[in-house]
């Protein structure tokens, strides 16, 4: 009995190692070439940083590989599909866990995962064919691929991640504490709404986490309504966008020499971007549970 523990012990540290290796391996290998224009000094990290066009050629004078709009782009759109989908992954949560009944319950859970089953191009053919016809009709600009196109796919798809996490972190808050306020003669209601959401808060928040990377990270549906412009600062819902993950994926498949680099420079952003987030987060999430 002793050995088969000691050897389940040993196949767990294995797995676990491979997942850190795998990652270290992931982010090193991007990193890495990301930077190697940089420190060959074959263009200037400030120049890509801060520079608001994108624009590859043939002749070297003419190159330009800045990513600042880029990354303005993916945080607005990732923020404002965040602040969008939060409010109504809790309500959604909260009506689940509290107020629905089973039958219905089931209905909209079987629903929530069908929506996270869509593979991420349907929703960027489902933004191109119906959500950029809309947006066209009113827009000033009188086109529909624009940084509200792809705040509300991204919406769309963060929602299913943060309504499951959402709700199971609702359903984990013990009965006790609704008890104890509805034996007070408080409402159902704000129970739900000012105990119970409350003492949940750090399983909500890991649900934002998780829809933070699922947004940031996302590729496929957002090059079909961001518009993919090759320059300029976004002032608007309606102005397109290029965010940094549509930039390697339109450009990666044919780029050569230094335009390579550029597009891993461009990955190492989004991995940087990606870890700060989640330090950040993370840093909430246990200063949460230090105060609670």
């Amino acid at each position: 009995m002793k050995k088969h523990e000691k050897f389940m012990q040993i196949l767990f540290f294995i797995s676990s190692a491979l997942s850190v290796c795998f990652i270290l391996l992931i982010v090193g290998f991007i990193l890495t070439k990301g930077l190697r224009p940089f420190v060959e000094g074959d263009y200037a990290f400030w120049d890509f940083i801060s520079g608001t066009r994108w624009n590859p050629s043939d002749n070297p004078s003419a190159e330009m590989y800045g990513v600042l709009y880029m990354i303005v782009g993916s945080v607005l759109g990732t923020t404002l599909a965040v602040l969008i989908g939060l409010p109504i992954s809790v309500f959604t949560s909260a009506y689940l866990a509290e107020h629905a009944s089973e039958k219905m319950r089931k209905l909209i859970k079987n629903g929530v995962l069908l929506l996270a089953s869509i593979p991420s191009v349907i929703y960027g053919i489902f933004g191109l064919g119906f959500i950029v016809p809309i947006i066209a009709k009113f827009s000033p600009q009188s086109q529909g691929q624009s940084l509200l196109a792809v705040t509300v796919v991204l919406t769309m798809m963060i929602l299913p991640t943060m309504i499951a996490i959402s709700e199971n972190a609702i359903s984990s808050v013990p009965k006790s504490y609704r008890e104890g306020s509805l034996a007070l003669g408080v409402s159902k209601t704000h129970t739900t709404f000012h105990v119970v959401v409350p003492a949940a808060k750090r399983g909500i928040l890991v649900g934002v986490v998780l829809g933070v990377g699922r947004a940031i990270g996302e590729a496929m549906a957002v090059v079909l309504v961001a518009g993919n412009v090759s320059g300029g600062l976004p002032t608007s819902l309606f102005d397109k966008v290029r965010p940094l993950t549509t930039n390697v994926v339109l450009e990666m498949s044919y780029a050569t020499g230094l335009h390579q680099d550029m597009l891993f420079a461009t990955g190492s952003v989004l991995v940087v971007f990606i870890v700060v987030i989640n330090v950040i987060l993370s840093r909430v999430i246990h200063k949460m549970g230090a105060v609670e």
